[in-house]
């Protein structure tokens, strides 16, 4: 008998939506890239890429949460047409949203997006995880060439179309300055967010 994937699972009050298993990194601290599908206390493999039907059913009333979190197994902003479908939902039953992204989306969809989500999501929370391109792409390791300096031009854009913006980085992972991260966020005006090595929320 077939497990029930989790679109869904609520950490803390927030309500995190698993929508696709692709991602455009590979970073070497994921738990993906290195053998297990457990995220927290779920599993978060996918055997189909849920539709945004199957989204929402899988929210409920999303009032009841904190927030909508865009964060699961892989990069939710390579399934964009969806996420914009699922937020303007969400923001229409008077719910919050917040999209953890790498940042990559206008380098992905050759376009600038941020206009896209304006009025449908309330926070961006954006992994930087380095502060240069070198120290970037040993930990990350990005398909795209040029992804780090796509992830600053994100950030300052970010700014103009989405309320809350908030650059990333974790602590503990070799050659990474979290207070040079910290001022390259300042550069680009946006927060900053320590994070810890696999902690979600």
């Amino acid at each position: 008998m077939a497990v029930q994937q989790t679109i869904a699972y609520e950490i803390r009050g927030a309500l995190y939506l698993n929508i696709t298993d692709r991602c455009t990194l590979e970073c070497a601290f994921c738990p993906k890239f290195n053998g297990t599908t457990q995220v927290h206390d779920f599993d978060l493999a996918l055997d189909h890429r849920p539709e945004v039907e199957e989204i929402i059913a899988a929210i409920g009333d999303p009032s009841r949460y904190s927030e909508i979190v865009f964060c699961g197994y892989g990069e939710p902003t390579l399934r964009l047409k969806t996420l914009l479908a699922v937020a303007d939902h969400v923001k229409r039953q008077g719910g919050k949203v917040r999209v953890n992204t790498d940042g990559l989306a206008n380098l992905v969809h050759k376009r600038d997006v941020l206009p896209e989500m304006a009025g449908k999501v309330d926070c961006l929370s954006v992994s930087l995880n380095a502060q240069d391109a070198a120290t970037y792409e040993r930990h990350c390791r990005p398909a795209l060439p040029g992804s780090f300096e796509a992830v600053l031009a994100f950030l300052k854009e970010a700014p103009r179309y989405i309320p809350e913006v908030t650059a990333t980085a974790i602590e503990g992972l070799e050659g990474v300055d979290i207070a040079a991260c910290e001022r390259l966020a300042a550069g680009c005006g946006v927060h900053f967010r320590q994070r810890k090595l696999d902690v979600v929320g």
